[in-house]
């Protein structure tokens, strides 16, 4: 004969439960500490953050000298851009004064014609043609008779005294100068001449002496000019009294 267990019986007393209820909410709850946790940081995050900082760090380091290093770039291709177009305008100069250096006798040889009337006809044409192609290229002729002695753009072959002239000056042009802007391809050949040794020694001494005479010239002059001057004041106050009686 067995014992019945109290509550576990088929006479057992069921709990309560509320119609409709799902077997889930029919089941008891055993009873028990909760398993949800409130939102906690995980212990890791701190270090992740020093992480990314020090590698954002690594990063913007970085982008600064690639920035610089383009920089410095620029700057260079903008140096090898100035050098390359100022060795194009000096390499263009030379080859042009080269090739005009080699013209400067045919030139000299029409401006002789030209002095002694023989630039005529066809031959003309073909030197004033010649002439224009030349300034094109940018040859200037320079030298002219009268104007002071400058030994960078002069070439004096010829030297001589003169009492009118103040300084070297060039007095004749044998040959005349040609320059490509400020680069000379042939000064100009002169004959020059230079003020008399003594000549400004003399021209002062005349002149002090000229100034000296002027002056004791001036002095009889200034005596007579007071004599003249007495005779009329004495003819006047005779004439103010009415003269002598007349007998």
């Amino acid at each position: 004969m067995t014992e019945e267990t109290p509550g576990f019986g088929e006479n057992a007393e069921q709990p309560d439960v509320p119609s409709g209820a799902t077997p889930e909410e029919k089941a008891p709850q055993a009873d028990g500490p909760s398993t949800e946790e409130g939102p906690a940081a995980p212990a890791g995050d701190a270090s992740q953050i020093v992480g990314l900082t020090a590698q954002l760090d690594q990063v913007r380091t970085a982008l600064t000298e690639r920035t610089a290093d383009l920089q410095r770039l620029q700057a260079e291709y903008q140096n090898y851009r100035r050098r390359v177009e100022r060795d194009k305008v000096t390499v263009k100069e030379i080859a042009a004064a080269n090739l005009l250096t080699e013209l400067l006798p045919t030139l000299d040889d029409v401006g002789r014609a030209r002095e002694h009337g023989e630039l005529v006809g066809g031959f003309k044409s073909v030197a004033e043609a010649l002439e224009t192609v030349v300034a094109k290229m940018g040859l200037q002729q320079f030298g002219k008779e009268g104007e002071p002695f400058d030994p960078t753009i002069h070439e004096a072959l010829m030297h001589s005294y003169a009492p009118d002239v103040t300084e070297t000056t060039c007095v004749a042009i044998l040959q005349p100068g040609y320059r490509i802007g400020e680069r000379v391809v042939r000064p100009a050949r002169v004959a020059v001449a230079e003020p008399q040794p003594g000549a400004q020694t003399v021209k002062s001494a005349e002149s002090a002496e000229s100034g000296a005479a002027e002056g004791d010239d001036s002095a009889p002059a200034d005596a007579e000019s007071k004599a003249d001057g007495a005779a009329d004041t004495a003819d006047a106050k005779g004439k103010e009294s009415g003269g002598p009686d007349e007998g």
